[in-house]
Order: structure tokens, then C-alpha cells, then sequence
């Protein structure tokens, strides 16, 4: 077998630089489309729409955040800001008294969880001023567009504004 002409073997040289470039010069490109997917920038907002996992429900509009956590639920401001490392905390309000027979009140509330990729991992402070004590719930893991599994207890109807 001959050897390939030099002109034919500067045209491979050529062509197998270019696609190193080409390769070298993707991989940044694909690193950074897949961090922006999974990880979240300091600044950025939770995805709006259903967050479902087991007795939990994250949901996200553009007008308000409603939770459930087992036959309670509460909810918070609709624009939740992320930190860097996909952290947030906020504050709202809650019902600990929700089903069957919504008792009430509206309690405050401080709710603080962690994006990574599609699943939020939640927990909720409620202050109880009617037993002075401060209640726990979660915490919860979601997983956006899935639809909640929540037992006994219905997802209500989202209200339109935080009260």
C-alpha cells in the first residue's frame, strides 16, 4: 500500500485539528447547558407548575405557592428566589387545622427547601399562636410534573394571592 501525497496528508492533518477544536470547544458548551439544567444561578426562580411526591404538593402559578404537607396546607409568595446552590427560605402563612374540617386560622409560617434538578426537598416552621409552640412538617421531597399523592387528603384549589 502507497503512502498517501503530502497534500492529501496536510488535508487529514487539518481536518483531525479541526474536529479536536470543534470537540474542545463543546464539552464547555455541554457542561454548561447541563449545570444551568440541574443547577440553578443565584438569582433564579422556582420552576412555576406541580411539584408531587408521597402526602406532599409543591404548587408553583405565577400568583401564589401552595403546600401540602399531609391534610394541611399553606402558602407563600408565588416568586421563590433561589440561591446559588438552589437554597431558598420564605415567609408565609399556614393551616395546621385543614381537613377534614377546615378549622383555621391562617398561621404564620417560614418555609425553606433546596432545588436540585426536578426534586425539591421542603420544610415548613409553622409558629402556632394558638398553642404557642412552633410545628415541623416535612421534610418532603417533590418532583416537578408529577402529580401528587396526597391519601385521603384533596390538593385544594389554589387561591389567587397570598392573604
Amino acid at each position: 500500500m502507497s503512502e498517501p501525497s503530502p497534500l492529501i496528508r496536510k488535508h487529514n492533518a487539518r481536518s483531525i485539528r479541526a474536529r479536536r477544536i470543534i470537540a474542545l470547544a463543546a464539552v464547555p458548551l455541554a457542561v454548561a447547558c447541563a449545570e444551568r439544567s440541574v443547577e440553578p444561578s443565584a438569582g433564579s426562580t422556582l420552576t412555576l407548575g406541580t411539584w408531587g411526591g408521597e402526602n406532599a404538593a409543591f404548587i408553583a402559578t405565577d400568583s401564589v405557592t401552595h403546600v401540602h404537607v399531609g391534610c394541611t396546607f399553606g402558602d407563600l409568595p408565588a416568586k421563590i428566589v433561589l440561591d446559588k446552590d438552589g437554597r431558598f427560605t420564605t415567609n408565609g402563612s399556614y393551616v395546621l387545622r385543614a381537613y377534614p374540617i377546615y378549622i383555621g386560622p391562617r398561621l404564620p409560617a417560614q418555609f425553606s427547601g433546596q432545588v436540585v434538578g426536578k426534586t425539591l426537598t421542603f420544610a415548613v416552621a409553622v409558629n402556632d399562636t394558638v398553642n404557642k409552640t412552633v410545628v415541623a412538617l416535612g421534610p418532603a421531597t417533590v418532583v416537578l410534573g408529577r402529580e401528587p399523592n396526597m391519601g385521603p387528603c384533596p390538593v385544594c384549589a389554589v387561591p389567587k394571592k397570598v392573604p
